[in-house]
C-alpha cells in the first residue's frame, strides 16, 4: 500500500472511533432524561438523515477539492455536533448535526482510494478500512460505555470541568479531544493527482475513467446538481454488475445500521444487561465483523465477490436463532460468527460497487450515491424500528423481523445475479474482465 493509505486509516480510525462512542453516550444522556424508547431507538436514523438530504451535494463536496481538507472540515462538523449535545441541545439534534459530518466525510474517505490505488488493490484496502473501522466500532462502544460507567465516570466528573454537570456530559468532553486527534491525521492526508471538478459542473467529463470525452457539460445551480445526482444514481443502479453490489451493501449497511441499537435492547432482555455491559456485545459484533473483513481482504478477489451472496442467506437465518440465546457463553462465539459472516460479505462488495462507481461517474460521486442508498435503509429501517418501540415492538420481534428481511432479500439477489449472467451475459462477462484489471476499460 502506499504511505498515504495509512494516514487515512489513522485520521479513518479516530472519527469513527469518536462518532461510535458518542452514540453510546447520547443513549445514557437520553435515559438519564427520561426519554422514551423512542427517542433512543431514533438516534440511528437521526444520523443517517443528512446522508440521504444532502447526497446530490457532499459527492460535488468531495471531487471539488482534496479529499484531505474534506475530512478535515467533516471532522470539524461532527465537533460542532458533539459540542452541541455537551452545551445542551437536544441529542437527537446534536447527533443528527454529527450525522452531517460524516455525511461529508464518507465520499471523501472512500473517493480517495480508488484515486490512490488500483483496482486490484480495492478489495484489500477496503478490508484493512473496514478492519480497522470495525475496530475503531468496538473500541469506541467500549470507550463510550467506560466513559458513562460507574467506574471512570467518577474520575471524570472529579476533574470538575466547566459546564459538565453529569457523566454523559463529563464523557462527551473527552469525545472532542478524540476529535481533535483525528483533525491532526486529516492534516497529513496527501494530495493526489486525480483532477478537482468544480462544485458545480457535471460528473459527465473527462476525468472519469470511463466517461466519453465529449460528453461533458455543466449543470447549472443546486437543480443542476439534483439533475447531475439522479443521473449518477440511474447510472449505478442500471449497471449490470454495479446493480448487484450496490443492493448487497445497501441491505447490509441497513440492517446492520440498526442491529447495532437491535442488539443493545436484546441484551437488557436477554441477559439483564445495562448499557455498559450490553456495549461489550456490539463490540463482539463488531469484532467478528473486522475478523471476517481481514479474511475477505486476503482470500477474495475483486471479480468474484458476487460469490459471498449465499452467506448474506445464511447470516439472516443466524440472526432469526438470537431469539434462543439467552446466555453469556452461548452469545459471544455467536455473536463472533455473525459479524464475520457480515465482514465477509461487505468488503468485496463495497470493493466491487467502488470500482464500478468510479468507472460511471468519478469517486466522490459514487460514493455519494452508494451512501444515499444504503442510508435511505438506514432511514427507513430505523424510523419502522421507532415506530414499531413507540407502538409495543419488542427486540425479540424486532430480531425475527430483520433476520427475515437478510434471509429473503439476500435470495432474491442472488437469483437477480443468475438473471443478469443468463440474459446479459456478454455485458457481464465485459465488466468482470475489467474488474480483474488496473485499467478502466
Amino acid at each position: 500500500m502506499k504511505r498515504g493509505f495509512y494516514t487515512i486509516m489513522a485520521a479513518q480510525f479516530f472519527s469513527s472511533l469518536a462518532d461510535n462512542a458518542l452514540f453510546v453516550t447520547a443513549i445514557a444522556l437520553l435515559r438519564s432524561a427520561g426519554a422514551h424508547e423512542w427517542q433512543q431507538a431514533a438516534l440511528v436514523p437521526m444520523f443517517a438523515l443528512f446522508y440521504v438530504v444532502l447526497a446530490p451535494f457532499v459527492g460535488a463536496f468531495a471531487d471539488a477539492m482534496p479529499k484531505g481538507r474534506v475530512m478535515l472540515i467533516s471532522n470539524t462538523i461532527k465537533v460542532l455536533g458533539c459540542l452541541l449535545m455537551l452545551w445542551g441541545a437536544h441529542p437527537l439534534l446534536a447527533y443528527s448535526i454529527v450525522g452531517l459530518g460524516a455525511a461529508a466525510y464518507s465520499p471523501a474517505k472512500y473517493g480517495i482510494l480508488t484515486e490512490l490505488l488500483p483496482s486490484s488493490q480495492l478489495v484489500r484496502a477496503n478490508g484493512w478500512i473496514e478492519g480497522l473501522t470495525i475496530s475503531s466500532i468496538i473500541l469506541g462502544v467500549l470507550l463510550g460505555g467506560q466513559l458513562v460507567g460507574p467506574v471512570v465516570a467518577p474520575l471524570l466528573m472529579g476533574l470538575h470541568l466547566p459546564g459538565v454537570d453529569s457523566a454523559p456530559q463529563a464523557a462527551i468532553a473527552v469525545l472532542v479531544l478524540v476529535y481533535a486527534l483525528a483533525a491532526l491525521f486529516n492534516l497529513g492526508i496527501p494530495r493526489t493527482s486525480a483532477r478537482l471538478v468544480p462544485f458545480w459542473q457535471s460528473s459527465h467529463h473527462a476525468s472519469s475513467p470511463c466517461a466519453d470525452p465529449g460528453s461533458g457539460r455543466r449543470s447549472a445551480g443546486v437543480w443542476g446538481l439534483l439533475q447531475d445526482f439522479w443521473r449518477c444514481n440511474a447510472s449505478l443502479w442500471g449497471d449490470k454488475l454495479g446493480q448487484i453490489s450496490l443492493s448487497a451493501t445497501t441491505l447490509f449497511w441497513g440492517v446492520s445500521g440498526n442491529l447495532r441499537y437491535i442488539v443493545l435492547a436484546w441484551a437488557a432482555v436477554a441477559l439483564g444487561y445495562d448499557t455498559t455491559k450490553a456495549s461489550a456485545l456490539v463490540g463482539v459484533v463488531a469484532l467478528g465483523t473486522a475478523a471476517g473483513a481481514i479474511l475477505a481482504a486476503m482470500r477474495m478477489r475483486l471479480q468474484y465477490a458476487t460469490r459471498t451472496i449465499p452467506l448474506g442467506i445464511g447470516m439472516g437465518l443466524l440472526v432469526l436463532a438470537m431469539n434462543f440465546i439467552n446466555e453469556l457463553w452461548l452469545a459471544v462465539p455467536f455473536l463472533i460468527l455473525l459479524g464475520g459472516l457480515g465482514g465477509y460479505l461487505v468488503v468485496p462488495m463495497n470493493a466491487l460497487l467502488q470500482h464500478r462507481g468510479h468507472c460511471l461517474m468519478g469517486a466522490g460521486r459514487s460514493i455519494a450515491v452508494q451512501n444515499f442508498n444504503e442510508q435511505i435503509a438506514i432511514l427507513a429501517l430505523g424510523a419502522l424500528y421507532s415506530l414499531g418501540s413507540w407502538g409495543g415492538l419488542t427486540a425479540y420481534g424486532a430480531i425475527t423481523a430483520c433476520g427475515l428481511l437478510v434471509a429473503i432479500s439476500m435470495w432474491l439477489i442472488g437469483r437477480w445475479y443468475v438473471f443478469n449472467c443468463r440474459n446479459h451475459g456478454g455485458e457481464m462477462r465485459k465488466l468482470l474482465t475489467i474488474a480483474r484489471s488496473d485499467k478502466s476499460e
